[in-house]
C-alpha cells in the first residue's frame, strides 16, 4: 500500500516512535490510540469477556491454574523448535508485529514464533504473556497485506485477553481425552468445552475485525479468507462468488440440513471461513466500523466502568436480531417460537396438511382466511432480499 521505509503519518500517530515502537513502518492508515478491545468485539464475546474481567478472584484463580497448566512447556518447545520472530529472523514479519501493535496500541509486543508445518494456521496462546504462533504453511500462502490482516488478527486477540482462555481450552480438551473412559467425567469436561467453542469461535469474528482495523484493506482480508479456503489460486477465485456460497448455506435446505449445520459446527473452533468472509464484510459496512475509522471508539481507560448488564443485553439483542434476520429454517422456526407467532397451532396444522379445508378455510370468514393465510405468506412469500446473518 505504501512504502515501509518511511515512518508512521497516521491521523493520530504522529511521525516519531511510541509506546516503544521504534522502527514502526509508515503507513497511511489510522493509529486508535487507547483503543478498547470492546470497539471490535463481536457481542457474545465481549459479553463474556466483560463478566470474567469483573469476576472477583478471576486472576488470582488463573495464575494459581497456570502451575497445571502445560504453558512453560510450550514455550520452551517453541523456543526450541521453531523460529522466533525478529530485526534478524523473519524480519518482515517483525516489522508487521510491531506496526500491528503500534495501531492497536499494545504497549508490550508479543513474542512471535515460526513454525514448521504445512498447514496454514495462527494461533494466539498464554497465561501470563500472549505469544504468536504461525505456520510456515501460512507464510508462504499469502501476500504481505494478506499476512498483515492475520497478524493484526492475532494482536487482536492478544490485546482482548483470548491468549487466556484459549490456552485453557487447550488444556480442557485435553483432559477431555483422558478422561473419557469415564462416562460423568467426561460428559461434565465435553459441556465445557463445547461452550468454550462456542465463545471461541466468536473470538475468531472478533479478531478478524481486528486484523481489518490494522490492515484497513477488506480486500486483502478477504483474499487471505480465501486462500485459508481454497489455497493459492487467487486467479481461479472471486469474492463475489465466494460470497455467495454464504449466503446459500445460511439459506439451504431444510430442517435436516439445520440439524446437520450444527453438528459439523460444534467440534470446530473457527467458524467457517465463507461465513467469517460474510461477517467480516458486514461489519466493514456497518456504522459501528466507520465511527470507530473516524476516532469514535470506546477507550481502554473506560473498560473498568463497564456494565456487565449492558453488555449481556447487547449480547442478547445481537442473537434475537440474528435469529430474525437468518434465512435458516431452524432459525425462522425459532423466530417463530421465541416472538409467538399468531396462530402458530393453524400455521403448523396448514404445513403437515397442505392447507386442507380446516376452519380457517370453510368458514368463509374474511377475519378467519386473514387470520391462517398471513403467517404463512410471511414465512414464505419474503423476497431475495440482501444476505443477512
Amino acid at each position: 500500500m505504501t512504502d515501509s521505509s518511511n515512518r508512521n503519518s497516521g491521523d493520530e500517530g504522529g511521525s516519531g516512535p511510541i509506546g516503544g515502537h521504534e522502527g514502526v513502518p509508515s503507513r497511511q492508515r489510522r493509529r486508535f490510540q487507547g483503543i478498547s478491545s470492546r470497539a471490535y468485539e463481536h457481542p457474545a464475546d465481549r459479553s463474556a469477556l466483560v463478566a470474567l474481567r469483573k469476576l472477583s478472584g478471576f486472576d488470582t484463580v488463573f495464575k494459581a491454574l497456570s502451575g497445571l497448566l502445560p504453558e512453560r512447556s510450550l514455550r520452551l518447545l517453541f523456543l526450541s523448535d521453531s523460529v522466533r520472530v525478529s530485526d534478524a529472523q523473519f524480519a518482515h514479519l517483525n516489522v508487521m508485529l510491531r506496526d500491528a501493535c503500534y495501531i492497536l496500541d499494545l504497549e508490550k509486543v508479543p513474542a512471535m514464533y515460526v513454525t514448521q508445518s504445512p498447514q496454514p494456521n495462527a494461533m494466539c496462546i498464554g497465561l501470563d504473556e500472549p505469544i504468536i504462533v504461525v505456520t510456515t504453511g501460512l507464510v508462504e500462502l499469502l501476500d504481505e497485506e494478506e499476512m498483515r490482516a492475520v497478524v493484526g488478527h492475532e494482536v487482536g486477540h492478544a490485546l482482548s485477553g483470548h491468549s487466556v482462555y484459549r490456552t485453557i481450552l487447550l488444556f480442557l480438551t485435553g483432559i477431555a481425552l483422558k478422561v473419557a473412559w469415564i462416562p460423568l467425567g467426561n460428559v461434565a469436561i465435553m459441556a465445557l468445552v463445547t461452550g468454550l467453542r462456542e465463545w471461541f469461535r466468536k473470538s475468531e469474528l472478533s479478531a478478524d475485525r481486528a486484523g481489518l482495523l490494522v490492515g484497513q484493506d477488506l480486500r486483502a482480508s478477504m483474499r487471505g479468507l480465501m486462500k485459508i479456503a481454497g489455497g493459492n489460486h487467487l486467479h481461479e477465485m472471486n469474492v463475489d462468488a465466494f460470497l455467495e456460497q454464504a449466503e446459500e448455506y445460511e439459506a439451504g435446505g431444510d430442517l435436516r440440513d439445520s440439524v446437520l449445520k450444527i453438528l459439523n459446527v460444534l467440534p470446530r473452533s473457527h467458524p467457517f471461513t465463507t461465513v467469517r468472509a460474510a461477517e467480516l464484510k458486514k461489519w466493514a459496512e456497518s456504522r459501528d466500523y466507520q465511527r470507530i475509522m473516524d476516532g469514535h471508539y470506546p477507550r481502554r481507560d473506560e473498560d473498568k466502568d463497564t456494565s456487565v448488564s449492558d453488555s449481556f443485553r447487547e449480547s442478547a439483542a445481537h442473537y434475537a436480531d440474528t435469529v430474525r434476520a437468518s434465512k435458516d429454517p431452524l432459525m425462522k422456526l425459532v423466530g417463530d417460537l421465541a416472538g409467538g407467532a399468531g396462530d402458530l397451532g393453524g400455521k403448523l396444522r396448514g404445513k403437515f396438511t397442505g392447507g386442507g379445508s380446516g376452519t380457517g378455510t370453510s368458514s368463509g370468514g374474511k377475519g378467519n382466511t386473514a387470520k391462517t393465510g398471513d403467517p404463512d405468506d410471511g414465512a414464505t412469500s419474503e423476497g431475495p432480499g440482501p444476505a443477512e446473518s
